[in-house]
């Protein structure tokens, strides 16, 4: 090979190396600053995302989610809160049956919740929520999640032509570890990518 081509070569790898940390420092900032941001305003529902569940418990990440959005339904942000997940391999109830438990024992009327108990995926779980509030004649909404989680959350819903805010939780556990919390946005990092590629998503 010429040495002039080889150099162009190399010259076109270290520009997209540049290029592919620029888009990702880029997309670390974006995460952090939407997952600092809480703007929750009045509106048709509030919508908390699933997580863990541990045969009807909710995960402390969970619970931290959900304390948050009933603090909001507390508040009059909203007259119906929609819980959303499904189940997991193995699992006995679904994320959306242990939300409404905890939800209702918090002091959230039952009729006042609805839920998405299908979903798998933050993908899967937008997409349903539409059709929820597509059948309930709801327009706009409040989506409580983890901080690092919202920027994704976020950007689907607008996909799915969903208006909506974000009010991430300030309690979660992954909030207060440092580990976590690069876990938690390398991982952000990964779905982001993945979404905008091909359009799929964990």
């Amino acid at each position: 090979m010429p040495r002039s081509l080889t150099r162009d070569l190399a010259r076109i790898i270290l520009l997209g190396i540049v290029a592919s940390i620029a888009i990702a420092l880029y997309a670390t900032w974006r995460i952090m600053v939407q997952g600092a941001q809480d703007d929750a305003r009045p509106a048709d529902a509030i919508v908390v995302l699933g997580a863990a569940q541990y045969d009807g418990r909710p995960s402390p990440v969970f619970r931290a989610r959900l304390d948050h959005a009933v603090d909001l339904f507390q508040q009059g942000i909203a007259p119906v809160l929609i819980v959303t997940g499904g189940k997991q391999e193995g699992d006995r109830t679904t994320e959306a049956a242990t939300a409404r438990a905890y939800a209702v024992s918090r002091g959230v009327p039952d009729a006042s919740i609805l839920d998405e108990d299908r979903a798998r995926t933050t993908l899967e779980s937008i997409h349903l929520v539409k059709g929820v509030l597509d059948a309930a004649d709801l327009h706009t909404v409040v989506f409580v999640s983890d901080p690092s989680h919202m920027l994704r959350v976020l950007r689907m819903a607008s996909d799915e032509g969903i208006t909506g805010w974000g009010s991430p939780t300030t309690t979660s556990p992954v909030e207060t570890d440092l580990r976590a919390r690069v876990e938690a946005t390398a991982h952000e990092l990964g779905a982001l990518a993945l979404y905008f590629l091909n359009g799929e998503s964990p």
